[in-house]
């Protein structure tokens, strides 16, 4: 039973990056349709699609579309019990679902500031204040989950979980962008950068070129950290 998976532009695609972490690290089959966000053909595939207007996009086995990453992640979750989606934990799970509920509508100002970008690091890249608070909101949250609940993996609650696939776009910003973190946050940004899933992501973006680059920021720039 294989799952239709609708997904963006790899290289800046930050929703789409959390579906498609979803299906890709849990194991779960699926047939994998990419849509070009920016050249129009994202909008004539999901007019017949409906109610679809935004990637992600899955439609389960039996036919049934489901939209928005954080009904996407309690539908597979709901479904495949035994992948462990969410942590099995009371505790590490009531905080997990915080923190993801937290990242799909909040740090408003960090995700406007630094869009999703996984073409090379940004150098000199000056933060706005609003983007600074939302950084240090970050580095509680990932410090907590970690401290807590991390100690038997290197994933926020220790095994990969839900929250791990809608914290990977942040950590390609922080990257991105050249942030500056403390030592937690960025080990977790690393191992974000280095898992096979997350370099499988980038190298499917590399395979298209841009002109114009989108979010393009007048600013020098070095290579991306992990090849």
């Amino acid at each position: 039973m294989t799952y239709d998976l609708y997904i963006g532009d790899p290289s800046f695609s930050s929703w789409s990056l959390r579906g498609w972490l979803m299906f890709e690290k849990f194991g779960l089959p699926y047939r994998q349709h990419m849509l070009g966000i920016y050249d129009g053909t994202m909008k004539a595939t999901l007019a017949d699609l409906p109610p679809a207007r935004l990637l992600p996009l899955m439609r389960t086995p039996d036919g049934i579309l489901v939209g928005d990453t954080l009904a996407m992640a309690e539908t597979l979750a709901e479904r495949h019990p035994d992948k462990g989606l969410w942590p099995t934990d009371p505790a590490a799970r009531g905080l997990a679902r915080w923190m993801t509920a937290e990242m799909h509508s909040g740090f408003g100002a960090l995700r406007s500031a630094c869009p999703m970008q996984l073409l090379h690091v940004y150098e000199g890249f000056v933060a706005s204040e609003g983007a600074l608070a939302d950084l240090a909101r970050l580095e509680e949250l990932w410090g907590m989950a970690r401290s807590r609940h991390g100690a038997d993996g290197p994933w926020l609650f220790g095994a990969y979980s839900i929250a791990d696939a809608f914290y990977a776009p942040v950590a390609a910003r922080i990257a991105g962008h050249d942030l500056k973190v403390g030592k937690v946050a960025a080990e977790y940004v690393a191992q974000t950068l280095n898992d096979p899933a997350f370099r499988k992501w980038r190298a499917m973006g590399l395979e298209r070129s841009y002109d114009p680059v989108p979010y393009a920021m007048d600013l020098p720039h070095r290579p991306w950290p992990v090849a």
